[in-house]
């Protein structure tokens, strides 16, 4: 008796196993850019009481753009907008460009990002079809509109990554050379010393966000560059 109740028992416990649900599926990772929802939802917000200015250039990327102070007075007779949020990657800006690129209806943007991007562990080569995408999503909405990538800067603090910005560079200015209205803006050569190490007198205390005269010779470099697309 009890051998028949023990072989009821384990077909029993057989068939409860044979029909019990499959585990669910891992949900699908959330995109990481939805963390700069804030900043996006801070510059609509201004968006909506001040003009949107088409025509105008959207300066668009990572902290060196948000820090861009003296943007108004760099580029005067330019309707500059800043759209630059702290921390950002190459991806960030293309999640959110069809909000704050493409509204504005800008002749011109000024794109930088990708020493984070760098600094996450992407390859230069990600970093590259980051900006492709970037381009892509930007075309459907502007056709025209002139894009200027500001290279990768050579941070002090991120000197060990000198080798991937130079070739994460390298590969954004073969991508540019063939691309319509793409231009590669070089503002790494001038931030460099005799020896090719950064100059460390460009830089605030933290070694990579820029002072005043790291920002002039990025201005140096993209006025003439904004000169050619009037």
């Amino acid at each position: 008796m009890i051998r028949i109740l023990l072989i009821a028992c384990l077909a029993l416990l057989g068939a409860c196993v044979s029909h019990s649900p499959a585990p669910d599926a891992p949900a699908a990772a959330v995109n990481d850019s939805v963390q700069w929802e804030p900043d996006i939802a801070t510059f609509e917000q201004a968006d909506s009481v001040v003009r949107r200015r088409p025509g105008g250039v959207v300066f668009v990327g990572s902290s060196s753009i948000r820090l861009w102070d003296s943007m108004p007075d760099d580029f005067p007779g330019v309707a500059t907008i800043n759209r630059g949020f702290g921390g950002s990657r190459v991806r960030d800006s293309t999640y959110y460009a069809d909000r704050i690129v493409t509204p504005y209806q800008p002749s011109a943007i000024v794109f930088y990002a990708g020493d984070n991007d760098l600094f996450e562990g992407r390859t230069p080569q990600q970093v590259r079809d980051d900006f492709v995408a970037f381009v892509d999503k930007v075309r459907d909405g502007l056709p025209d509109a002139r894009i200027g990538f500001v290279s990768i800067k050579p941070s002090p603090s991120r000197a060990e990554l000198l080798p991937q910005i130079r070739e994460a560079n390298a590969l954004v200015r073969d991508f540019a050379k063939n691309a319509p209205n793409v231009d590669y803006l070089d503002v790494f050569l001038p931030m460099l010393d005799a020896q090719g190490q950064p100059r460390e007198e460009l830089f605030v205390a933290d070694r990579l966000h820029m002072n005043a005269s790291g920002y002039a010779i990025w201005a140096g470099v993209v006025r003439p560059w904004l000169a050619k697309a009037e």
